[in-house]
């Protein structure tokens, strides 16, 4: 398996940065958890009151050990794991009328291209609701992009060799 799950210092930075001044503000959130690996980002904005989780995952390995995961911690409910390859998954998701608040993507960094096709597809789905944030986790020597048509970055944070680069749609941003 070629699992790198988000390092703890770097997912506690994700949740601060979300719920910067307002701690509710995840509670009955929709995520989509793209590539979810051990799916830590996923469990955790349901431990901090998100309603539904979407943990994509293709590898059959990682995707038994995020439902291993889920059963240690007695989550029963709110997720619903999709083993299918990335841009399958979305597609699949969106043919369901799903729409999410928050939608997370970290490929394994060696994957550079999964970040463009991701954000591209992201950018002209009903998946994203308008006021989505989209969140990619890549290496700090590697910038996934600026602008992916409607999909702006608006922050960038690095820590040791990782970052967390934010996008929203233009029209939220004005």
């Amino acid at each position: 398996m070629d699992l790198r799950p988000t390092a703890d210092r770097l997912r506690e930075t994700l949740f601060n940065v979300l719920t910067a001044g307002n701690p509710a503000s995840l509670e009955g959130s929709v995520w989509i958890d793209l590539y979810a690996g051990t799916g830590a980002v996923g469990i955790e904005a349901l431990s901090r009151g998100a309603a539904r989780i979407y943990f994509v995952e293709s590898s059959p390995a990682a995707a038994k050990l995020i439902r291993e995961n889920l059963g240690s911690l007695q989550v029963a409910d709110g997720f619903e794991i999709v083993q299918n390859d990335a841009l399958k998954a979305l597609r699949q998701l969106e043919a369901k009328a799903r729409a999410a608040d928050f939608v997370f993507l970290d490929p394994p960094y060696r994957m550079e291209h999964a970040y463009r096709n991701a954000l591209e597809f992201l950018e002209k789905s009903t998946l994203v609701k308008q006021t989505a944030a989209v969140i990619a986790e890549h290496e700090k020597r590697f910038d996934p992009g600026e602008e992916f048509g409607s999909l702006r970055r608006y922050r960038k944070l690095t820590q040791g060799d990782a970052a967390l680069s934010f996008y929203q749609s233009t029209s939220k941003l004005g």
